[in-house]
């Protein structure tokens, strides 16, 4: 198994919001992590590295190599529960982070199972030999939109609403998290990238720059696409692959 992970402010942004983690926890088992912050000041820098913490701290204090599915997806789901609480306090024991947030997306693999959960959005991959799906769903607008039939995918792209997220970790006291669970028996790799990456790199490229290439190289590549083809946001991504 290897990870790989990069984060890049970008050719816009003051301050890079994003945070990204990636860690093994023993033989052929991976952890990584994604956050995109919001919120005025440096806010949301500090929601994505206190929800990046919390996950991290949660998975390492509970995980054990003889738990089941339905341990393991309790303990992804309660960690990013965790994680909301945390940055939640902290956004209203200061004034200044009042209404801070941030997205989530997590995958743990372990062998052939990978499992995801997921706030925002953030974005999850599979890539196998048949190509590349999207795992994750956007907590979006215009997905929302999409999704009810109201205007088309190609109306996603440029909707005047694209970036207005439905979820986020730390803006309410409870959040609704995603979980997703999956099982392959070949060589895949995972991709979890903020919008900052996937808003210029298509599923095309995405595939064609990682799978089954150097994880090191791969991340470079994504980061310098997305920045050639404007870099109007954080860039981030992290890669794990059997």
């Amino acid at each position: 198994m290897f990870i790989s992970s990069i984060t890049d402010i970008g050719r816009k942004r003051s301050e890079n919001q994003d945070r990204v983690h990636t860690e093994f926890l023993g033989d052929n088992v991976s952890v990584a992590i994604v956050c995109d912050g919001m919120g005025g000041a440096s806010s949301g820098g500090v929601a994505s590295q206190l929800a990046i913490d919390s996950v991290v701290s949660r998975i390492r204090e509970n995980f054990r190599a003889d738990m089941n599915e339905n341990s393991i997806r309790n303990m992804m789901l309660t960690s990013v529960h965790y994680a909301n609480t945390v940055v939640y306090e902290n956004s209203k024991a200061d004034i200044e982070k009042n209404g801070m947030g941030t997205t989530v997306v997590a995958a743990l693999v372990v062998n052939k199972k990978i499992y995801v959960v997921s706030v925002g959005d953030s974005r999850a991959y599979l890539l196998n030999k048949d190509g590349i799906k999207q795992i994750t769903t956007d907590h979006t607008y215009v997905e929302m939109l999409y999704r009810n039939g109201e205007i088309t995918e190609a109306q996603k792209e440029t909707h005047e609403l694209r970036n207005v997220i439905t979820r986020a970790v730390g803006v309410e006291a409870d959040v609704d998290v995603d979980y997703f669970e999956l099982e392959e028996y070949g060589n895949f790799s995972v991709v979890l990238c903020s919008d900052g990456l996937s808003k210029y790199c298509s599923s095309e490229l995405i595939y064609k720059t990682v799978f089954e290439q150097n994880l090191d190289e791969a991340v470079k590549k994504l980061v310098e696409y997305a920045n050639d083809s404007g870099g109007k946001d954080n860039i981030t991504a992290a890669i794990v692959a059997n």
